[in-house]
């Protein structure tokens, strides 16, 4: 389902986030920009498994986490199939070879079209933190070795989402940013006793210890309460904030406290179906939101405190994604609709520089990955495709199929080589 270093946008308003790891690496679910784009060179358009798949390593089970990547290693999350522990893995870049793999827990509850093996893992080069869908939150060093460990259920009640627990941890300035968006109510045993709350964790990297609890109030109903989305760190006309989306808002926060500085409403209507998937991208001074089940874009530039009235730069009512996030690259915004269909919009004006569509019957949950003037994506029956990059027109480059489903992970791109998740396998593509 769900499925998410430097860098200042082209307006130079936009600062994403500061890690020390190399831009051509990929530390965190959606890059080292934190929008799907990396830059990367030299990528291959197609895939020929005589000539540029370098390498595949079978992998123990499934997982739905994106593959993060630094210092020649690939990190990833896995369900063990015949054990259901879920499991932590290091792999070699060079060789795919496994180069440790440590069981963090077991869990047996079922979710539907999920599993625990969701959340992305995070890395700042010297150690990593993986997070799963029983609330089990875990630091170790590159090597293996654990240094923390805490387990969100047991301090604040079930992780009780419809369809698993699913965000994946921010790793932002030495914290850890967390949200726990849910229903008041558990869908499912254990059933909880008091009404839960949502709300944005704020953790020490080293530690593990909390800076923050911040509550998140909402008036969204039911379903609508529940959010499988990341937190994205936003420069707010020089003002560093953090932005969650979910439950019929987007809130902005403060980085060191979590007070919340202000709050967009981005239901047209209020439904109780409207759980929300898509995290938000940002760029050109804007924040591009997906409203819930692909009914429409936003773009808005925020200005004041509270209740935002009229910060609405711009809208696009064409085909929207369900789950997948859109990508922000070099001025421009693409939009998967998750079925077919594929968008190009100026991002500063919302206008559409194209739309195209391709054959297949499979839905897309994976994230669009920007490099190299291409665009990758992967359906869920591993089905791969990559699309020119800008221009006027919609253009497949090349287009491969796996036949390994589910492939819901997002195609992380480090080192000039696209490293890409099947239901099976972790493959290494380049030239």
């Amino acid at each position: 389902m769900s499925r998410l270093n430097q860098v200042l946008s082209a307006s130079g308003i936009f600062l994403c986030v500061s890690l020390s790891v190399q831009a051509a690496e990929w530390p965190q679910w959606r890059g080292p920009n934190l929008n799907g784009s990396t830059t990367a060179k030299n990528l291959p358009a197609t895939i020929e498994p005589e000539k540029n798949i370098l390498w595949s390593a079978p992998l123990p089970g499934p997982g739905f986490s994106t593959p993060v990547i630094v210092n020649q290693r690939v990190f990833l999350t896995s369900q063990d199939t015949g054990s259901n522990e879920y499991l932590a893995l290091c792999i070699d870049t060079e060789t795919g070879k496994i180069l440790w793999q440590k069981a963090i827990g077991s869990d047996k509850r079922m979710v539907p079209r999920n599993l625990m093996a969701t959340p992305s893992p995070v890395t700042d080069g010297k150690s990593v933190w993986f997070l799963f869908g029983n609330g089990d939150l875990t630091a170790m060093d590159i090597a293996g070795n654990p240094l923390w460990k805490r387990n969100l259920e047991e301090e604040y009640d079930i992780l009780s989402l419809k369809y698993g627990y699913s965000s994946s941890p921010l790793l932002y300035e030495g914290r850890l940013y967390i949200p726990v968006l849910r229903r008041y109510d558990a869908y499912r045993a254990p059933m909880n006793k008091t009404p839960n709350d949502s709300f944005l964790l704020c953790v020490e990297a080293a530690t593990g210890k909390n800076i923050f609890k911040q509550l998140r109030p909402t008036d969204a109903l039911e379903e609508s309460q529940d959010a499988y989305s990341t937190p994205i760190p936003f420069d707010n006309a020089g003002r560093k904030e953090i932005l969650v989306i979910g439950a019929d808002y987007v809130t902005s926060h403060d980085p060191l406290t979590g007070r919340e500085l202000w709050r967009y409403d981005y239901a047209t209507k209020k439904s109780v179906r409207w759980r929300h998937i898509p995290s938000v991208v940002c760029g050109e001074g804007l924040i591009f939101g997906v409203r819930s089940r692909g009914s429409g874009l936003f773009a808005i530039r925020p200005q004041g405190r509270g209740l935002l009235k009229d910060s609405t730069a711009w809208t696009f009512d064409g085909p929207t994604p369900d789950s997948p996030t859109p990508l922000y690259d070099k001025g421009l915004l693409y939009v998967p609709s998750g079925r077919r269909e594929f968008t190009c919009l100026d991002a500063k004006t919302g206008q559409q520089k194209w739309q195209g569509r391709v054959d297949t019957r499979s839905p897309f949950y994976a994230s669009i990955t920007g490099a190299d003037d291409k665009l990758y994506t992967i359906s869920e029956n591993g089905e791969f495709y990559c699309f020119q990059a800008g221009g006027e027109e919609f253009k497949i480059l090349g287009q491969y199929d796996f036949g390994e489903k589910p492939s819901i992970s997002s195609i992380a791109v480090a080192y000039d080589r696209l490293f890409i998740r099947t239901g099976k396998k972790l493959y290494c593509i380049g030239r």
